[in-house]
């Protein structure tokens, strides 16, 4: 009787401190009681991520202490990036050297948490050689398995998606750190997926591996990378054409259905209470389960507390692109047939250069005030994640850039 009464305790108190939670972050009861947003602002979705980011940072404090004095080094100054001069290179993060390090640091300071990947996985710094500072990150890794949107456009059957899911990778990790993204060095970033430098890597990594739960191997290539944004829709991610090739494609929205409105704080406790009452999701995650772990123990939680299962429809759709890195990927990914065209793939260095010249540049002219930007910023970035601001900026400071 006592462990009855205990679980019937437990399961109350969760219960509130999931709708205290959700009512904190914003969201509101519909009449027909579904969770709805009192906006689609940018700013209202920072916010449901702000607690999963709070405790990102938490998590990291001794790292952050340990690490962002020797690391500061390599982030730039304002009066440090040449425009004009600006020359991309992809450094491969690998282990737990100082460019694991770097990533991991310049990760916090987006203003949403990064995810740390699953499965086959390629990381990258992108740094500015002409004056050894850092860019901004990419990371690919392997994607979710079930995303309507990416699979409609391809024209996938369920059967189809699970033999050639292995040739699209997603990237998880995507853009610019300031003062670089006051330079639209998002863009150039997201231009770098199509290179030869990504396709020839994921060759070289994973060309020849076999799957893990099938043990066949795959013989697979890096057709194309998906990837989404965060706040709904993009303003960094769309029109990115150079010299008249599109980039990244738009290819729809999500539905609006995930878990990242609930933080690890959460979600622990749910996995306790579903251990609690014998349920086998408490410890299913196991390497090989897949990405769609997460999602389906919450949704069981959910399910066990008596709550409907919309509580994970937060709403905000994300919109998402694809980016072919072989002429007739689209093709090959839904017939299953052909051998890729990368004839058109250019290196780092030629879809870099082109890139500078067609946002870099004219937004240095226009938006001078990257220059005021202060590395001595960035603790404070990473800490309480304020927009960039331009230290000190004033009207006249301004005026006086945009007149030099």
């Amino acid at each position: 009787m006592t462990k009855i009464i205990e679980a019937l305790t437990a399961k109350s108190r969760l219960k509130r401190k999931i709708r205290q939670h959700l009512k904190k972050l914003g969201f509101e009861k519909t009449h027909d009681g579904n969770l709805a947003l009192p906006s689609s602002d940018k700013q209202i979705i920072r916010n449901l991520h702000s607690a999963q980011r709070i405790e990102r940072i938490k998590a990291n404090k001794a790292f952050i202490d340990e690490n962002l004095s020797g690391l500061i080094q390599y982030f730039a100054n304002g009066d440090e990036v040449v425009p004009e001069l600006i020359s991309p290179v992809l450094i491969r993060v690998r282990g737990n050297g100082w460019e694991a390090k770097l990533f991991r640091l310049a990760s916090l300071t987006w203003s949403v948490p990064v995810s740390n990947g699953f499965g086959r996985r390629l990381r990258y710094l992108v740094w500015d050689r002409n004056n050894e500072k850092l860019i901004g990150l990419i990371a690919i890794g392997d994607p979710v398995f079930n995303l309507s949107v990416r699979d409609n456009f391809i024209g996938w059957t369920a059967k189809d998606r699970g033999q050639r899911l292995v040739n699209i990778l997603d990237a998880y990790v995507l853009g610019a750190i300031p003062p670089y993204n006051l330079l639209l060095g998002g863009k150039l970033i997201a231009s770098l997926l199509r290179t030869k430098e990504l396709y020839d890597d994921f060759k070289s990594e994973y060309g020849n591996s076999k799957g893990i739960i099938s043990g066949e191997e795959k013989g697979a290539r890096l057709l194309a990378v998906t990837t989404s944004s965060s706040m709904g829709k993009s303003s960094v991610y769309n029109r990115i054409k150079l010299e008249g090739r599109e980039y990244l494609k738009p290819i729809g929205y999500t539905k609006g259905w995930g878990h990242f409105h609930i933080p690890e704080n959460i979600f622990s406790d749910m996995r306790e209470y579903l251990r609690a009452i014998g349920h086998s999701y408490a410890d299913l995650h196991q390497f090989g389960d897949g990405p769609n772990w997460r999602l389906r123990t919450a949704r069981a939680a959910l399910d066990a507390l008596g709550f409907r299962e919309d509580l994970l429809k937060h709403g905000v759709g994300r919109e998402v692109f694809i980016c072919p890195l072989a002429e007739n990927a689209i093709e090959i990914l839904r017939s299953g047939k052909g051998k890729p065209n990368i004839k058109s793939l250019l290196t780092v260095n030629e879809v870099a250069a082109q890139a500078v010249k067609r946002w870099v540049i004219p937004r240095a002219i226009s938006r001078p005030e990257y220059k005021l930007w202060k590395v001595s910023s960035i603790k404070d970035l990473i800490l309480n994640s304020p927009r960039p601001q331009m230290n000190g900026l004033s009207q006249v400071k301004l005026n006086a850039i945009r007149t030099a």
